[in-house]
């Protein structure tokens, strides 16, 4: 019988984040299996590594690692054979690869990825721009942002605002309701940076009573029906035809591949 369940460990000697974000690039390929991820960061010892190999090999795990540091990477993957263990360097071989191609070894120094450096804070910056000028709070940050998100409720503009600021992107997000004038701040800045979220009837009916469950309420409110739904769309679709903006479908979209098209735009 096909286990329908695996659990991988992703282990780094840093935070971990690049191995996290592999696992979840390849999981994607083998929905409906679910893959849980235990993260072990900022591993520096090699009984660090025993503790991780002893937790996979109970659980039958994958071990998935990141590690620059020549010694624990050594130690990983002699361990890890012994031990029998599927264990997957993701790093060592590239930077093996690199070392060759340009004639000189690396540093070998984990975390350098995430320097404090001017890019650094750049998207600190970005990120506390998204927060304060969140679902038009203050509509003062609409004629600031790098990136205006408009559309109606639970069409992923504050998930997308986050991707986007992590991208070191300012942006600024408004929902628009058939029941509120949309700030004038909206029509005044150039229609380039304006970006208007659109979804399936069917897609938002589904995101919202799942929403409603999530509050405790029930799936019969008017939020989610598709009277209303029907409605805020068409009114949506009337100010973004007024805006001139590029209109974006994120029908079973993620948030990634979204701001990848968000992004292209800009570019162009």
């Amino acid at each position: 019988m096909e286990a329908t369940s695996v659990t991988v460990y992703v282990v780094s000697d840093s935070a971990g984040d690049t191995g996290e974000l592999a696992v979840r690039a390849a999981a994607a390929q083998f929905h409906p299996l679910k893959v849980q991820i235990r993260r072990a960061g900022f591993i520096q010892r090699e009984a660090a590594i025993d503790a991780v190999l002893e937790a996979a090999q109970s659980e039958r795990a994958v071990v998935l690692y990141t590690l620059v540091i020549d010694a624990l990477r050594g130690y990983m993957a002699s361990e890890s054979a012994r031990r029998g263990i599927s264990a997957i360097d993701l790093l060592g071989p590239l930077i093996d690869q690199m070392e060759q191609r340009f004639g000189c070894r690396s540093r070998h120094e984990p975390g350098l990825n995430h320097v404090l450096d001017a890019g650094y804070f750049r998207k600190v910056e970005a990120v506390e721009f998204a927060v304060r000028y969140d679902d038009a709070r203050d509509v003062t940050g609409v004629s600031k942002a790098d990136i205006v998100l408009t559309g109606v409720s639970r069409t992923s503009k504050t998930p997308l605002s986050m991707v986007l600021a992590h991208r070191t992107y300012k942006v600024a997000n408004v929902p628009l309701v058939p029941e509120l004038t949309p700030p004038r701040e909206l029509f005044l800045v150039p229609k380039t940076k304006v970006f208007g979220l659109t979804i399936r009837p069917d897609a938002l009916n589904a995101i919202r009573v799942e929403r409603l469950k999530a509050l405790g309420l029930p799936n019969t409110a008017s939020y989610a029906t598709a009277e209303r739904i029907q409605q805020e769309l068409e009114y949506a679709h009337g100010i973004m035809k007024k805006l001139g903006c590029v209109i974006i479908d994120v029908s079973n979209k993620a948030v990634e591949e979204t701001a990848s098209l968000i992004m292209e735009q800009l570019e162009k």
